[in-house]
């Protein structure tokens, strides 16, 4: 894929980072919200980069892109986000052409997340493509990968246990609750946000925790309401989380603010009170460690749980990979493809030229002169003669790149 990109003067990047090297809190310096995708995606247009996705978990923000430099999508990325290329530099990774595109399938089928086999991040990678193109940053060979990479999540998903066993932050959240807290279905639990991870973690203590005394809290209250009438639990306004806070056990915070908004301050109950952050970035203040009674758990000591679950998936990891070849195989027979299609397309050009010039010479010497009948015929012989080139190229025994040369040598062909 190396000479493709290079023709356009540019390489396919992968830069960003993860829970590899950062922390939550670098992390959440990094986090891009739809807003601040929106401005990325909006920037890299008019800055003439041609094709970017834009991706930000809770465990990771990635830049994919045609870039000259590495640098214009890193310096994207700091522009519409808190974090400094000084504090990118020091847990980022950068992946050119072939180690990017093999970087996208690790990570959109599972293999590259915190939680081996989580899939909810192809949902994401989803979303984000259908942002490039409204954006209109977008080109085939993404268009063709993100495909791809859907298409072996897919095949993971159905063709191995890789996902088997619920395991997930929500549902890592549950277990930590489970094996921390005595008599969990008498305790009184505040569940602080309603997103996606939020209705996730409502359903996993609903299912798993046989406890009715579960309070959900959202700024905007309706949210809340739709997600509490399916499991007949309470519905508190954002006003009295202070109040909910004194009187509850376990307070589970899954808010998208981009700062806290649980601290030291909302807490006023002497009893132990256990808080889960689920939140990138941060969204409990570390002031509340502070206080005695309190226990503040993350999301990355959660995902750091490793359960027989997990253990079992691992054993499917050789299984994945092999799906994850064949499909890449698949990709890079179809832009070597490409790579040659420009020249196939100006050599029929150039065969056209020549027959249209031939049969204009032939109308004048000929007075039944069938232009109809012999625009058929070298038509056809035209078709054949640029097929044969085409396989040619195709063949694993073939230089493409050396035959594309020759042709376009013999022929005078100049690509469009």
């Amino acid at each position: 894929m190396e000479s493709h990109s290079r023709a356009k003067g540019t390489n396919f990047y992968t830069i960003g980072l993860s829970y590899k090297k950062a922390d939550a809190e670098i992390r959440g310096h990094f986090s891009v919200n739809e807003e601040a995708k929106e401005g990325i995606l909006r920037q890299a247009k008019k800055e003439g980069i041609e094709a970017l996705l834009v991706t930000s978990t809770c465990n990771r923000t990635e830049l994919h892109g045609f870039a000259q430099h590495p640098f214009q999508l890193i310096k994207l990325l700091c522009e519409h986000t808190h974090g400094t290329v000084e504090e990118f530099e020091k847990v980022a990774y950068v992946h050119k052409n072939s180690k990017a595109v093999s970087h996208l399938f690790k990570v959109g089928t599972g293999l590259d997340s915190q939680i081996l086999g989580d899939f909810e991040i192809i949902s994401q990678l989803k979303k984000s493509f259908k942002a490039s193109k409204k954006a209109e940053v977008t080109n085939p060979f993404l268009e063709r990968l993100v495909n791809a990479v859907i298409q072996a999540s897919k095949r993971i998903k159905n063709e191995t246990e890789i996902s088997s066993g619920a395991t997930s932050v929500s549902f890592a959240s549950v277990q930590y609750i489970l094996k921390n807290v005595e008599n969990i279905s008498d305790k009184k639990i505040v569940l602080f946000g309603t997103g996606k991870i939020g209705r996730n973690t409502c359903e996993n203590l609903v299912k798993h925790t046989k406890n009715d005394h579960i309070t959900l809290i959202n700024r905007t209250k309706d949210k809340a309401e739709k997600i509490a009438g399916k499991f007949n639990l309470v519905v508190k306004d954002y006003a009295n989380i202070q109040s909910e806070i004194t009187n509850t056990d376990v307070l589970i915070v899954a808010t998208g603010a981009q700062n806290p908004t649980i601290s030291k301050q909302l807490i006023h109950s002497q009893k132990p009170l256990l808080i889960l952050d689920l939140s990138i970035p941060k969204n409990v203040s570390d002031d509340v460690v502070e206080l005695p009674n309190v226990t503040l758990v993350h999301l990355d000591h959660l995902s750091k749980m490793t359960d027989d679950t997990l253990q079992r998936r691992k054993q499917y990891i050789p299984q994945a990979e092999v799906i994850i070849e064949e499909v890449k195989t698949e990709f890079d027979s179809w832009l070597e493809t490409r790579k040659f299609a420009p020249t196939i397309k100006a050599l029929k050009n150039k065969l056209s030229t020549l027959k249209d010039a031939e049969i204009n010479l032939q109308r004048k010497k000929y007075a039944d002169f069938d232009e109809e009948q012999a625009d058929i015929i070298s038509s056809r012989i035209i078709q054949k003669i640029t097929n044969h080139f085409a396989n040619h190229l195709k063949d694993d025994n073939t230089s493409a790149d050396e035959s594309i040369e020759l042709i376009q040598k013999v022929f005078q062909l100049q690509n469009k």
